[in-house]
């Protein structure tokens, strides 16, 4: 949802959770594009173009394919069998690479996207019959959010390799640091972890993001040579907690309102919307269930909202545009709705050592942020989470048993508690009913 937002994250882990990446991922790598490379080096000689040895080599992904592989883990944890496979829309490039190569780092792929680094193969019309197998192979850069037809091949540099290594040989030796994200864990087995992330933490990496998630996985496996990566695809369902501006028109409901990207800026930027326009494109079906939890005479109101789809800034952008009830603290839906923001007194009775503001590893700040501040922190917070037993999944699937019946497995249930910032509103909320 946002960088901001104190959320349950799951991370799997390596070390067991093979058989689970095998049912989510087609692919678990990279194949040399040898023949195609010859091409491509015909294509630069005849032009002119210097050999730069290794930077002008390539290796191919699997051409692009729309199967929907973690909608068949998610059939077969059902025990629905493994024929059970939607259409996929995740089609977007950065995507499909995340998808083929799994061991990347997000934060590796996301930097090989800023730097243009990622091509695709690409027809022209120049094509003869002398050098048509070069100009077919001739590739051209791709961006992250460029969407894939079925066949498009991908082409990422060679040295891939030797940079996810050393990117996970990072070595994280701060001891105070290594601490600190140990003690955001929540559960851990042998095949998962779930992390309750502090707000101000991002979850990947970008540009000017030197510390994430992604990034420091691996000082949760701190003796292990295999870093877990991030996991979202077993989440059965999520409860989330939300402080919005106003009161909806009903105590609880189900929101049915597709979300479609605006491009703005001249395609600099965008953001999602649930008016579909000429404008807009990628529009996608989104469902969301809310309940009041309570409505507060400042005119704020708490809400626990469940989506069950998984769609980009889903919650925020339904609580703003259906519900006409921003979050607090969403300045990019809710920014008309901030213009006359009034920080809330704080009354005697709330507890002083919420008040407290406290620096962490990695520059965070513990505290701050209420509606008692000027410019409050997002007030949207990832509450409980459910999942299969992933381990008791990894365990059949690896067991000699093949009509193993995953339709039984237990549900684990975790629960996170509120961030500071947003447990002192409900604090300052409170207090003026005494």
């Amino acid at each position: 949802m946002t960088t901001r937002m104190a959320a349950l994250l799951l991370l799997r882990r390596l070390a067991a959770g093979g058989a689970v990446a095998r049912l989510q991922q087609p692919y678990a790598g990279l194949a040399t594009a040898a023949s195609r490379q010859d091409a491509l080096d015909a294509t630069r000689e005849e032009s002119g173009q210097p050999d730069k040895g290794n930077k002008n080599r390539w290796m191919e992904l699997p051409p692009f394919a729309p199967v929907d592989a973690a909608a068949a883990a998610r059939a077969i944890f059902r025990g629905q069998g493994g024929d059970e496979i939607e259409g996929s829309s995740n089609s977007t490039a950065i995507r499909w690479v995340r998808r083929c190569c799994p061991d990347l780092p997000a934060s590796l792929v996301q930097k090989l996207f800023r730097l243009r680094k990622v091509k695709k193969n690409a027809v022209t019309a120049e094509t003869s019959s002398t050098h048509a197998s070069a100009e077919q192979f001739r590739l051209r850069r791709v961006s992250a959010k460029d969407h894939l037809l079925p066949g498009d091949t991908l082409f990422l540099p060679v040295n891939i390799q030797e940079s996810s290594v050393a990117e996970k040989a990072r070595k994280f030796d701060n001891r105070n640091e290594i601490d600190f994200l140990r003690s955001l864990e929540i559960y851990k087995d042998k095949a998962i972890i779930v992390v309750n992330k502090p707000p101000g933490m991002p979850v990947q990496g970008g540009v000017g993001i030197k510390n994430s998630i992604d990034v420091l996985a691996p000082m949760f496996e701190e003796n292990s040579s295999d870093a877990p990566r991030l996991g979202t695809q077993q989440v059965l369902q999520r409860k989330y907690v939300a402080l919005v501006m106003g009161t909806p028109r009903h105590p609880k409901g189900l929101l049915s309102a597709p979300l479609a990207k605006v491009l703005l800026q001249d395609g600099k930027s965008e953001r999602l919307t649930v008016r579909a326009g000429p404008n807009t494109t990628s529009v996608q079906d989104a469902l969301t269930e809310y309940r009041v939890i309570e409505s507060c005479p400042q005119g704020f109101t708490w809400l626990e909202l469940f989506p069950l789809t998984g769609r980009k800034h889903q919650l925020r952008v339904h609580c703003a545009e259906v519900l006409g009830t921003p979050i607090v603290g969403d300045y990019k839906y809710g920014r008309q709705a901030h213009q006359d923001w009034t920080p809330l007194p704080v009354s005697q009775t709330v507890d002083k050592e919420l008040l407290r503001k406290q620096r962490l590893p990695f520059g965070l700040v513990l505290g701050g942020g209420s509606i008692a501040e000027q410019q409050p922190q997002l007030h949207l917070h990832c509450k409980q989470m459910m999942l299969p037993d992933i381990s008791a999944a990894v365990q059949g699937l690896q067991s000699e048993d093949a009509d193993r019946d995953f339709s039984d497995l237990e549900k684990l249930s975790f629960v996170a508690p509120l961030p500071l910032h947003m447990r002192l509103s409900w604090e300052v909320l409170k207090s003026v009913d005494k």
